[in-house]
């Protein structure tokens, strides 16, 4: 009897055991704006843990946008794939087109609606086209941003400017007025980096000079030879090199920043994704925020991250994998890290929280990431994406290094480049057209 009873209750100790254990998921994410923002990741994945007792989620810090892609990738193809990635928006395309990643109604079947209605009702309408690949949803936004510009009120206020500049024009006649040589103080300065930034923020100019820079609905066709892309890359090249507002050679975030916080930058092209950071350094000086100016037409790309989940994952790991996505989106989480680092929440819901209600009528600068959204387009999303966008970034950094590289040459080497890293995808297509 006495054998019986410990029996009973070694069963018993393990079945509660097995129901009390946590499933673990694996969460890859990025914090491509500063280290700030990966403290206050880990704070958030530590206090969902705490908060129930069916999920233990192991947050892996990944790098940039262009580090997770690989990491999360490696980690799939070894067996071990991620429950749960913040992932670049615009790879989401690239990784469906490669089967890589779960449509989102894997996730949202352990819910009570799927994934599609539940993106479209809950968020912005310009956060839609990168979430989406052929009608399917397979990424929920969670972090977006556009370029802005970023500006030093003082030296505004110095230099007999009364407003920031609205196009281009004002733009570099503001620059003029503010660059100061012997002073060592520049204009104007946008990041020219391979890494993204650089491609993101052309990609904003080519389309306040009313072009298109990529097929938004067909991940094959990128426009960089076309005159608005010309005249993009010439207003850049004349920057630097006509109007000298704007050092040469490629310049990264940290350069621009830098520059910015010790006074000696008049205006700078950031993410809105940085105003945390611009917010918490600028010193001495007021810091003011206004849209990115236009030439045609106002315009923006959209940029930041979404969350996707790789193939590969058990139902368990989905499920749990899906609580935790609904976490992190809701108006409460999602608003904080909006108020924490800047980014506009994608999430409708969030602006109607007292929380963000009182913290956009104490900071109006953070309002106007919302008033570009009127002007937003997607972020370019082709087949490997970041192979297409580094064609034309490398040839930026080349024109910002060269006076006598022509915007014309820099496009067309640009375009040959891009079309024979996207011909694979594109011969795939033709073949698949019914005769």
């Amino acid at each position: 009897m006495r054998k019986i009873k410990a029996l009973t209750l070694a069963v018993t100790m393990l079945t509660a055991g097995a129901a009390s254990a946590k499933q673990s998921i694996d969460f890859m994410f990025p914090a491509p704006v500063d280290g700030k923002l990966t403290m206050e990741m880990t704070r958030i994945i530590k206090d969902y843990n705490q908060s129930q007792n069916d999920v233990e989620v192991r947050g892996i810090f990944t790098g940039n946008y262009d580090t997770t892609k690989v990491k999360a990738e490696a980690a799939a193809k070894s067996g071990e794939p991620p429950a749960l990635v913040i992932m670049s928006a615009n790879f989401t395309a690239d990784l469906a087109i490669k089967n890589e990643i779960l449509p989102m109604d894997e996730l949202f079947k352990y819910g009570d609606q799927k994934a599609t209605p539940f993106l479209t009702s809950q968020f912005w309408p310009a956060m839609l086209p990168n979430a989406q690949v052929n009608g399917v949803t397979y990424a929920i936004p969670f972090q977006n941003s556009t370029p802005i510009l970023y500006y030093n009120k003082t030296l505004f206020a110095q230099a007999g400017i009364d407003h920031p500049p609205a196009t281009w024009s004002e733009l570099q006649a503001d620059a003029k007025k503010l660059t100061d040589s012997a002073k060592g103080q520049w204009g104007v300065m946008f990041p020219s980096t391979n890494d993204d930034y650089g491609g993101w923020t052309l990609s904003a100019l080519v389309r306040a000079n009313g072009g298109e820079y990529f097929n938004s609905i067909y991940p094959g066709e990128v426009y960089y030879d076309k005159p608005s892309t010309i005249g993009a890359l010439r207003f850049w090249q004349n920057l630097v090199y006509r109007d000298k507002v704007m050092p040469a050679g490629v310049l990264n975030s940290k350069q621009i920043s830098a520059a910015f916080f010790s006074g000696k930058l008049g205006m700078a092209a950031l993410s809105t994704g940085a105003l945390g950071f611009m917010r918490d350094n600028t010193k001495g000086f007021e810091l003011g925020v206004a849209m990115m100016p236009k030439q045609v037409e106002n315009a923006v790309s959209i940029g930041g991250a979404s969350l996707v989940s790789f193939k590969g994952i058990s139902e368990a790991q989905k499920k749990a994998a899906y609580s935790f996505l609904q976490y992190l989106i809701s108006p409460q989480v999602n608003g904080g890290w909006s108020r924490f680092t800047g980014y506009f929440s994608p999430l409708k819901a969030v602006y109607d929280t007292p929380e963000m209600k009182a913290y956009l009528q104490q900071d109006p600068r953070a309002a106007i990431a919302l008033e570009q959204l009127k002007y937003a387009h997607p972020w370019y999303a082709t087949y490997e994406t970041v192979a297409v966008r580094q064609a034309m970034e490398n040839q930026l950094g080349a024109l910002v290094n060269d006076a006598k590289l022509t915007p014309e040459a820099a496009a067309a080497a640009a375009q040959k480049q891009a079309d024979s890293i996207m011909k694979p995808y594109n011969d795939q297509m033709a073949l698949s057209v019914p005769k």
